[in-house]
């Protein structure tokens, strides 16, 4: 059951969100989000369109037995009966019923221009099937909910029309009518004035289903809220079609926020981040570092001027506080680094620098050195780490050292490749010369670095190189330019980036893996 009937949080992430371009859901997907859906304490939970297509169908089989949910209630999806043809004679009013979802909504066509040329029948045929639809679904046990698709433009178009749309359903036992901003060409306040006149004008409980093509769908819902909306659909990450829906992440976290309106469960808003990004993980789409409250980003801060006022107060520059949501405040350091972001940085690292104020003049010093050449370090705390303690300490880490290296591809007339690597590392007194091969030659370096140290170091077979990324510095150069390698390693336990700058691509792979394999080795409680 929903947690709160009198005001909705109603996802469509498994149907419109996946109508986004690139983004295909398997049955298992939909199912593994639903689950996460659930747990963050979303209402209503719109499941796809049974009948419609044979892994929607097969979703809401599966869903009767292995979807057991807590706080949402499950919703499918589908259309009105068609023109000319009974409701209880209509295939997919059949399916809507026989998907024994608890609640279905239904989309009808509110813009009289769209009943004419995509309907091909008459507006008052339209509002009978409207009618007809919802009586049908009523009678056979289920809460039905209305779409009103292209309703803003249908307003523009025939205010009469688009209001008799939402009276018949009202009357007809729709629960809400749900006004789509289809198109998503909508802004608050012209969103505003017709929900308001609309409310004026019918008894109907009203909601709001708005798309981002003119970047207002967060806050056209938040509008219509203001207004007198008690509904609002969106989708996790702001998934969709074109530019997306409105971001239910932001909505949500706005709506508690901001507007002191509790919508979710008590203590569900801090669990965003962590929900946000394993279902970008299973949609197998980047999250946005800039997405607000939980984007990596939200609560980073780069400049100095920042940094020190945060020093005092975190709150100076944060509009929330970021355990709210689940995300945590991050410290950048870059070459607008000044001394409180590098000593709010190293204790975000676990390393306190007792205010040396010599040490962190070196420290900031060096970082804007090294930037001037290529390097950042906004990415890659490992290396960022590494260099303090080079710094605290007086010398590097010297697990090992690497002398040489000699990377060869072979190509051949079939089509194969195939690299080698040779490189020669000093460790422990000991000169090794070791050998290795992969799908390239950064993979084939870092085989056979850490194929010469496992005989010291046997931990590093924990290692994998998990994400791989190069940035031309100077494009204007062509293939001549200083490039920018970041490579992330994982020990199963945790990930870590480090970075490397060269004019060969390949030689900056292997001074990103050589931080990495010391960066690993140092997590292994292993002292240099």
């Amino acid at each position: 059951m929903s947690v709160n009937d009198s005001f909705h949080i109603y996802d469509t992430t498994l149907r419109d969100g996946a109508q986004q371009e690139g983004l295909n859901l398997s049955v298992h997907d939909k199912l593994a989000i639903a689950r996460y859906l659930d747990e963050l304490g979303v209402g209503f939970i719109e499941g796809g369109w049974p009948g419609a297509n044979p892994k929607d169908t097969e979703f809401f089989k599966r869903a009767q037995t292995e979807l057991k949910l807590k706080n949402a209630t499950f919703v499918a999806f589908g259309a009105t009966r068609r023109p000319g043809v009974q409701a209880a004679d209509d295939v997919l009013l059949r399916a809507l019923q026989d998907s024994r979802a608890a609640a279905v909504t239904l989309v009808a066509k509110s813009h009289d221009r769209h009943v004419d040329l995509a309907l091909k029948t008459s507006l008052d045929e339209n509002l009978e099937m409207i009618r007809s639809s919802i009586k049908f679904l009523r009678e056979g046990g289920q809460r039905v909910f209305l779409d009103a698709e292209h309703f803003f433009d249908g307003y523009r178009s025939n205010r009469a029309y688009a209001l008799e749309v939402v009276r018949t359903a009202a009357e007809a036992g729709a629960d809400v009518i749900a006004l789509c901003d289809t198109n998503g060409g909508m802004l608050p306040t012209e969103l505003t004035d017709i929900i308001t006149d609309v409310l004026g004008s019918s008894s109907a409980r009203l909601g709001i289903h708005c798309h981002n093509d003119t970047g207002c769908a967060v806050a056209n819902s938040l509008a219509a809220v203001s207004a007198g909306v008690t509904h609002v659909q969106g989708t996790l990450n702001g998934y969709g079609e074109r530019t997306g829906n409105a971001d239910l992440v932001t909505i949500i976290a706005d709506l508690e926020l901001k507007m002191k309106k509790p919508v979710l469960p008590a203590g569900a808003l801090r669990e965003s981040f962590r929900i946000s990004h394993a279902v970008a993980e299973v949609t197998n789409v980047a999250p946005s570092a800039r997405q607000p409250y939980v984007g990596v980003s939200a609560f980073a801060h780069k400049a100095g001027l920042h940094a020190s006022a945060i020093k005092v107060d975190p709150m100076m520059y944060q509009h929330e506080d970021p355990a709210s949501v689940g995300n945590d405040m991050r410290m950048l350091v870059s070459e607008m680094a000044g001394r409180a972001s590098i000593e709010l940085k190293s204790k975000e690292l676990g390393i306190d620098l007792n205010g040396d104020k010599e040490l962190i003049t070196r420290v900031i010093d060096r970082v804007k050195e090294m930037e001037s050449r290529g390097f950042t370090f906004e990415a890659a705390d490992a290396s960022f780490e590494l260099l303090l303690r080079e710094e605290i300490a007086g010398k590097k880490a010297d697990f090992f050292a690497i002398k040489e290296w000699k990377t060869t591809v072979d190509g051949d007339s079939a089509g194969g490749v195939t690299s080698t690597a040779t490189i020669t590392i000093v460790s422990h007194g000991e000169t090794i010369v070791a050998t290795g091969s992969g799908n390239g030659p950064v993979n084939a370096i870092d085989t056979a670095l850490r194929s010469g140290l496992t005989k010291f170091y046997p931990q590093l077979s924990k290692l994998e190189l998990t994400d791989y990324k190069v940035r031309i510095l100077e494009g204007r150069l062509g293939t001549g330019a200083v490039t920018r390698v970041l490579v992330e390693t994982s020990d199963g336990d945790g990930s870590w980036t480090t970075l490397g700058v060269h004019e060969n691509v390949i030689a900056a792979s292997a001074m990103a893996l050589e931080d990495a394999v010391t960066f690993g080795l140092l997590r292994q409680g292993l002292t240099a």
